[in-house]
């Protein structure tokens, strides 16, 4: 039990990484509010915490403003899948925008302390590897992929001008690629995307040769480096990368689910996205100095949990967020 109990907003709450960090405060005894608008979310993920006294879920779109008195903010509210984001990509950027500007707001109001979930997104196609947050990115402004990553660069630029204009205590984490229990079976994630193929005996698509890269963070570390950070020394406020470092190609990734899955699924080459990323690799240097912060759950054993969570869901209960997102064959 916590020696100082705190009153905690999670903006995004009902999501895959914003449920786990819920289940995670109200487990410690802090008062928890959950906030999500359930665009890609789902109800189910918080439900087994809505009987506890020290949690309350809250419909709630960030780009209005929102009014409560808490001590700690965790802006989690975004989509975060390109088929998700890219389905309404002037309202990915507003929520990016308008809901840090309302946020902090709010953390200014309340002297909260805020913490950003941003992305390493903003680093764009990089030119530079692995990605050290000294590196300023190489992001097209005008591509598909733009309103995430200039919305998530725009809040960025946010967070740290309220920090030197108002003095709000923020937090900012550059988020590598993370999986895990949880995730939605429609998110159009590699991950989940491959998982839910191989389970279906489908054809696994890989976009490209398959020689595109990724750094694969199983979700225990991911929330372990959002709290090191909250928690941490006010002299380090970030941006910090927090991801795991081992690097696989998207080919190795669809060999080994298929491997676990014990699956038939082949392999199937689509054409490559515009502006997806060929290299993607966090350098943690920062995490390791200042956190004492580096993922400990190697690649198969977060893969042999997630496998176990998509075998245990009926997709048929999962709604289907955008029209853009694939529908695994039942």
């Amino acid at each position: 039990m916590p020696t100082s109990l705190k009153r905690i907003l999670v903006t995004g709450g009902a999501g895959f990484l914003g449920s786990h960090l819920c289940d995670r405060f109200v487990e410690q005894g802090h008062d928890v509010i959950c906030a999500d608008n359930f665009f890609t979310s789902q109800k189910h993920n918080v439900a087994h915490l809505l009987g506890r006294p020290n949690f309350e879920l809250i419909r709630h779109d960030v780009t209005h403003p929102l009014w409560l008195e808490v001590d700690e903010i965790y802006n989690l509210a975004c989509p975060a899948s390109p088929v998700h984001y890219q389905y309404n990509p002037i309202k990915t950027v507003k929520t990016s925008v308008q809901g840090a500007i309302n946020m902090l707001g709010l953390a200014k109001r309340v002297r909260a302390k805020i913490f950003q979930a941003s992305t390493s997104e903003v680093y764009g196609d990089p030119d530079v590897h692995p990605q050290p947050e000294s590196y300023r990115g190489n992001v097209n402004p005008i591509g598909i992929r733009a309103c995430y990553d200039e919305g998530k660069r725009c809040a960025e630029t946010l967070f740290f001008d309220y920090h030197r204009s108002n003095g709000v205590n923020i937090r900012v984490a550059r988020i590598f690629n993370t999986y895990g229990p949880r995730m939605h079976p429609y998110d159009g994630r590699v991950v989940s995307n491959f998982i839910v193929q191989a389970l279906r005996g489908q054809p696994i698509t890989i976009y490209g040769d398959g020689s595109q890269t990724r750094s694969f963070c199983y979700m225990d570390d991911l929330i372990e480096g959002f709290i090191r950070l909250m928690d941490g020394p006010d002299d380090f406020i970030g941006p910090v990368n927090l991801g795991n470092p081992g690097e696989f190609t998207i080919k190795e990734l669809a060999e080994i689910v298929i491997e676990m899955t014990e699956s038939k699924s082949t392999l199937e080459h689509l054409p490559m996205p515009a502006d997806d990323p060929t290299q993607r690799k966090p350098d943690i240097t920062l995490a390791k100095k200042h956190l004492g912060w580096e993922p400990t759950v190697p690649l198969r054993d977060g893969l042999a949990k997630t496998i176990a969570y998509f075998r245990s869901i009926d997709l048929t209960t999962f709604r289907k967020p955008t029209d853009n997102a694939p529908v695994p064959a039942v």
